[in-house]
């Protein structure tokens, strides 16, 4: 196995770890444990399972230190076919990690919230699952937010894919459509929350090419082109 294959593929793995840990407190965790406008069922379902959701901001712990990884493994693999485009990747992609981190100051006031004590005497309990409901709520515009750094790291990452010559071009147009979905949901969720839905059902196809490049880099890894010649363009 060539070296840049073997680079390819630890990235594959490790973008792959990055889409089963990612999606735990995303989807899992809400799916498990909130109920649509109802802070008390949602309150009494964090209580009753405080590892979970406890487990859910450890997730979104992790999942900022794997993007971090992630970054820099593939600033690694593609600083040699422009330094330039690989730096801009880099920097789009390290703001994930900072947001996942407060992020989860959000979590944590909402189990604070729920578990009580002296220090929130002064709350009653309807008020107390109120404001949980509302960090909760923020946690979700936190996402909203990032989406924008989701989609925009896609688009020198695919421009490097493209002119890589060592992993298919059709990988990196499915990249840049993957961007301007996540910059779509990003703008639904914080302009036009009433079509949220629509946009999610109308993306999520165009959120495959995430999958399909990790898949690629997993199984196949780097295939330079026959000329052997890897295109490096002057950073």
């Amino acid at each position: 196995m060539t070296t840049l294959k073997r680079d390819a593929r630890i990235a594959g793995l490790i973008y792959l770890a990055l889409t089963i840990t990612a999606p735990f407190r995303l989807i899992y965790i809400p799916s498990t444990l909130f109920v649509h406008d109802n802070p008390a069922a949602t309150a009494g379902n964090i209580a009753a399972h405080e590892l979970l959701f406890r487990l859910g901001i450890f997730g979104d712990l992790l999942t900022g230190v794997i993007s971090l990884v992630l970054t820099f493994t593939l600033y690694q693999l593609f600083k040699g076919v422009n330094k330039t485009l690989a730096g801009l990747m880099f920097v789009l992609g390290f703001m994930d990690t900072p947001l996942y981190f407060f992020n989860v100051l959000n979590d944590a006031a909402a189990l604070l919230l729920v578990k009580g004590g002296p220090i929130l005497a002064a709350f009653e309990q309807p008020q107390r699952e109120a404001l949980a409901a509302l960090f909760l709520r923020l946690h979700g515009m936190m996402i909203s937010c990032a989406e924008m750094f989701w989609g925009l790291w896609l688009f020198p990452l695919a421009l490097l894919v493209i002119r890589s010559r060592f992993l298919p071009r059709f990988l990196g147009y499915w990249l840049i459509l993957n961007g301007f979905a996540y910059l779509a949901l990003c703008v639904t969720g914080v302009v036009l929350p009433a079509y949220e839905d629509v946009i999610t059902k109308v993306a999520f196809p165009l959120q495959l090419g995430e999958l399909a490049f990790v898949l690629w880099m997993v199984v196949i890894g780097a295939r330079p082109r026959g000329d052997g010649a890897q295109v490096a363009a002057p950073g």
